[in-house]
């Protein structure tokens, strides 16, 4: 098990130091932000949506290294699906951070099973994901997580 856990370290440390999908999209019709007041996490994310589908996503902010990793991750993860994929995938996301308990595949998501036993670090991990799926809705009001129950 500490070799998946090594693994599952490594994938948060890539993303964080090497984020994708990092910068302003210029071509986004669907913008929000999300703020983390309780640790000053900023995120915001861009989407170009073709249809009900995400033909592209991008983030930018500023945050610790869970933040702006899982939001790197959920870029790579989000991209191509439609809103209702995108919000089953949050769901699932959310139970792993939560609950720790990842699914039985091996998935990048599960990388950030171990951020369960740090509760504040929850909201870290789930704040882009709230301003993704507040863009997808089209709410430009910011996503914060003193208003989700994470």
């Amino acid at each position: 098990m500490s070799d998946l856990a090594d693994l599952y370290q490594q994938v948060i440390l890539d993303h964080n130091k090497r984020p994708r999908n990092r910068g302003r999209l210029p071509t986004a019709n669907r913008v929000a932000h999300g703020d983390n007041p309780t640790c000053g996490d900023q995120c915001n994310v861009y989407l170009r949506l073709d249809g009900d589908r995400i033909a592209e996503i991008s983030f930018d902010g500023s945050g610790c290294a869970i933040s702006q990793a899982s939001a790197s991750l959920m870029t790579t993860q989000l991209k191509g699906r439609t809103a209702a994929e995108a919000a089953k995938l949050y769901e699932s996301f959310h139970h792993i951070v939560t609950t720790g308990q990842a699914p039985d595949e091996i998935s990048d998501l599960a990388a950030f099973a171990g951020v369960h036993a740090f509760p504040a670090r929850i909201k870290c991990a789930t704040l882009g994901w709230h301003a993704a799926l507040n863009a997808l809705k089209g709410d430009a009001a910011a996503a914060t997580t003193e208003t989700h129950n994470d």
